[in-house]
């Protein structure tokens, strides 16, 4: 018998614009404001017009299951599940989902039952297909696998000379970055990590550096913007420069205030190294129209008005240096709490007898895999494939290569999975080169089930119609609430892996994966096959 609910409305398509708020602030922090460009779902190729999926008809064809066929109806398209008893059912309805949405483009599909270690369906599972950001589902393993879920990345300040009875450093004060993905105020709030690495140094007494502020970022490759990075991407928050010393997402905020009839602009966070020329007029009013471009020579320039009774006005552009950036930040912070600097700031290596002073630690890796995973951070999984990289050996560096030598290692010495069904130019997937098979996604996805730390990633996963980047799809469907997954969306990739409870209590692990145009219908065929796995019964 065909059910329909005609009266509820359901948002098929996946909105591309995220909050930035997240449910994980270990340090008691609320969420940034953050610009829009940085919450679009991880790799998008870049920022978006806001567009409607063409509506398609639905279709009237008999369901091939025993048991009766849900509808759900809105103003796009037709949200519909079956629920199948039996494996041969279940097969029938997921090949109708796939051929009844998707007008052209490529499939792989992989479902396997983890509670039965069975393989229920596969389409084209061998296929190299572009992953999109379900490739942070491969970095979070990795991650977890090397580091565990308690781990938590170091920054610290280091001294090359001695402190004499005054407080003077007779020598440099090194910045050493460990590729700490949470130095942002998705953790901090308000509070900038180098005013609080400041006022360490100055209470193990460190009153004035006679020599260089050194930021030290060898822990990673020189590399700022991986290969398959389109160029188009890169004035967006979420093509982020990748540095092992990053700040803020590596995003600067220019904050434009009007005090009297001066208009006042400054850097958020404060930073000594990126010069700014200011044309703005004040006005009156209360509003404000401001740009901020950058120069070629790093020179950031302001323009236009703010009236005198306007709100401040923000504006963030990507940082192109990010460890010159962060060590100038140190700088302005130290100087903030009266630590004077006779030397400039510079981009070097700490000397193996350098002396630690201070440092500051990040929450643990847990959280931030879950901040990742949910709200699609694509920095936050280049740092962290580098950062397994870094740590697999003494002397690698981290960098792109190494970090898919070490998941290659990992998939055939762990996973069980072949190392060539991974061939990634990042950690992310926003590389266009990015590669992967449905097959070592679900292979990747029953090893994190059965690791010591699965359910810290199980609960780092967006769950269906509730949190992260799923939480305004297949809301009134049986997947609601229990389809655990990772989207990725770009112009021409749709991809959705991860976990979801059959009906009868199997344990499901699924990788759909869309190469294609027509990525709006093939988003509603995957919400419509998971919506018939959480069904699903066997006879």
């Amino acid at each position: 018998m065909l059910r329909c609910l005609c009266g509820v409305a359901l948002v098929v398509a996946t909105r591309e614009l995220h909050a930035a708020a997240s449910t994980h602030h270990p340090h008691g922090a609320p969420p940034s404001q953050q610009d829009a460009a940085a919450n679009v779902d991880s790799s998008t190729s870049g920022p978006r017009k806001s567009t409607k999926p063409k509506a398609k008809r639905s279709s009237r064809r008999p369901s091939r299951s025993s048991v009766s066929r849900g509808e759900i109806a809105s103003k796009a398209a037709v949200l519909s599940w079956t629920s199948p008893h039996g494996v041969e059912s279940l097969v029938g309805d997921l090949r109708t989902a796939l051929s009844q949405h998707t007008r052209r483009g490529t499939w792989g599909v992989m479902i396997v039952s983890l509670t039965r270690g069975d393989t229920l369906f596969q389409e084209s599972p061998d296929a190299m297909m572009q992953p999109a950001s379900t490739m942070k589902m491969y970095t979070s393993v990795l991650a977890l696998d090397r580091f565990g879920p308690d781990y938590q990345f170091k920054t610290s300040a280091l001294r090359d000379g001695q402190v004499g009875p005054d407080g003077t450093l007779a020598g440099n004060l090194y910045l050493r970055g460990s590729g700490d993905p949470s130095l942002s105020p998705r953790f901090w709030g308000t509070i900038n990590p180098m005013d609080t690495l400041a006022r360490l140094v100055a209470a193990a007494g460190v009153h004035h550096v006679h020599g260089d502020i050194v930021g030290d970022a060898s822990a990673f490759d020189p590399q700022l913007v991986p290969e398959g990075w389109q160029s188009r991407y890169l004035g967006a928050a979420y093509a982020a420069r990748v540095s092992a010393l990053s700040l803020n997402e590596n995003l600067v905020w220019v904050v434009v205030q009007a005090d009297g009839n001066k208009a006042v602009v400054t850097l958020d966070p404060a930073t000594t190294t990126i010069p700014v020329q200011s044309t703005v007029r004040v006005v009156g009013g209360s509003r404000g129209r401001v740009s901020a471009v950058r120069q070629s020579d790093g020179t950031i320039l302001v323009r236009g008005t703010i009236g005198t009774s306007a709100a401040p006005q923000r504006y963030s552009l990507v940082v192109d240096d990010p460890a010159s950036f962060t060590t100038g930040a140190l700088r302005a912070a130290l100087e903030k709490v009266g630590v004077t600097v006779d030397g400039r700031v510079t981009v070097g290596t700490t000397p193996s007898t350098a002396t630690q002073v201070a440092s500051i630690e990040s929450p643990t890796l847990a959280n931030i895999i879950a901040e990742m995973n949910r709200e699609s951070i694509n920095l936050y999984a280049e740092l962290l494939f580098r950062d397994a990289a870094h740590a697999a050996s003494p002397d690698q560096v981290g960098s792109a290569q190494t970090g898919l030598s070490t998941l290659r290692t990992l998939l055939s010495g762990k996973v069980s999975a072949r190392p060539e069904d991974v061939q990634v130019s990042d950690g992310s997937g926003l590389s266009v080169l990015d590669r992967v098979t449905p097959r070592s996604m679900v292979e990747l996805l029953s090893f994190a089930h059965q690791a010591p730390w699965g359910a810290t990633f199980h609960a780092s996963l967006p769950l269906e119609g509730e949190s992260g980047t799923l939480r305004h799809r297949a809301r009134h469907t049986p997947a609601r609430g229990n389809l655990h997954a990772k989207t990725g969306t770009t112009n021409t990739v749709a991809s959705l892996g991860g976990y979801v409870t059959a009906k009868n209590g199997e344990i499901l692990a699924f990788s759909f994966i869309y190469n294609g145009s027509d990525r709006w219908n093939a988003k509603l065929a995957m919400d419509q096959m998971g919506a018939t796995l959480a069904e699903f019964v066997r006879e």
